[in-house]
């Protein structure tokens, strides 16, 4: 073989191991690596092996992954959340992704909830911080004094609705979140509202909260909160079976126990919970009203009765009164109507 020739032969070879690497290289970066879509999850301080564990399952060639996330040097600049993880992505576009923290949303949705802790439970289940964290930092006292609220009106600031968050982010930052929210909510508009009722954006809550126990009928609403307004305007007691059921509870601590029928000898319990005995508003909400049962209360309906009594042809709905001898005969009914029920408690 003439030199020319070896020369030619050598180039060959050279172009062939040289397209290969190139091309080993290229389809260690470029070429398709996840084989499904879903949603990837990284906690917070998460190291790169475990970061590995979590996205083993979306990978074709696991390998690959790992040496294009040392070259990008991904292992010292991961960053937690939720990402969408689409099929068919390179391991650059892949780890782009997760250096870049796009996360994706999460939409945290929660409605009437009755207490904090039933609240943080229902949240936890949907971003990345757990329950007890979330209860503490909603619970905080310092933060409660600082807006202006207090353990007993804590509630008031939640608003039900769909709120976009993204999953790891911490307890502080949703309070913070929520309170923002709030304070939208409570526009000049509505602020003029309250006003004009001699209440305050808490006392609203707190009332929306009586209005919510005591009807499940959204049409109702206006016209209950009325009920409680003009007793309330009237300097009368509100007498609300709701807040009775509360009191029970809270003293008793069965925060779960379903008590369908109030008695007599109830509405001596010895609670600032108790509207049979205190005149006004209670302490706080007695749990945690939708915007239907808080625009009932900002824009009640016209009527002047003072009493109500949950109706025996209308389930679910009241039969309401002007005088207490007609609240007297309709309560008859209903107290009969409990018992053939079989409804003691």
């Amino acid at each position: 073989m003439n030199l020319k020739k070896l020369f030619l032969l050598i180039i060959s070879l050279l172009i062939l191991i040289g397209g290969a690497v190139t091309y080993n290289f290229y389809s260690k970066i470029y070429k398709p690596n996840t084989i499904k879509k879903g949603f990837l999850y990284i906690p917070t301080n998460s190291n790169f092996s475990e970061v590995e564990n979590l996205i083993s399952p979306f990978l074709k060639n696991v390998k690959s992954f790992l040496w294009v996330s040392n070259k990008k040097k991904y292992p010292t600049n991961i960053k937690p959340g939720k990402y969408l993880v689409t099929k068919g992505l390179s391991n650059n576009d892949l780890i782009n992704l997760l250096r870049s923290g796009k996360q994706t949303p999460v939409k945290l949705a929660f409605n009437n909830q009755d207490n904090l802790k039933k609240l943080a439970g229902r949240i936890s289940t949907q971003i990345e911080a757990d329950s007890i964290s979330l209860y503490n930092s909603f619970n905080e006292a310092s933060f409660l004094a600082k807006e202006g609220f207090t353990k007993k009106t804590a509630l008031a600031m939640y608003l039900p609705n769909t709120y976009e968050v993204y999953w790891n982010i911490t307890p502080n930052k949703l309070r913070a979140k929520l309170l923002v929210e709030y304070r939208k909510f409570w526009n000049k508009n509505r602020l003029a509202k309250t006003k004009e009722l001699g209440l305050t954006p808490i006392k609203v809550i707190t009332l929306a909260s009586i209005v919510q126990k005591e009807t499940a009928s959204i049409a109702e609403r206006p016209k209950v909160a009325r009920l409680y307004l003009n007793r309330l305007q009237h300097n009368w007691p509100l007498q609300a079976d709701p807040t009775i059921i509360f009191a029970i509870k809270e003293k008793e601590n069965t925060a779960n126990t379903v008590i369908k029928r109030v008695l007599t000898k109830d509405l001596e319990i010895n609670s600032p919970y108790n509207t049979y005995k205190n005149l006004g508003l209670p302490p706080g909400p007695i749990g945690m009203p939708d915007l239907s049962s808080i625009n009932a209360v900002l824009n009640p309906a016209t009527h002047d009765y003072f009493y109500m009594c949950a109706s025996t042809f209308h389930i679910g709905e009241h039969e309401f009164s002007k005088t207490l001898a007609q609240h007297n005969r309709n309560a008859i009914k209903y107290q009969k109507w409990l018992s053939k029920q079989g409804i003691n408690r």
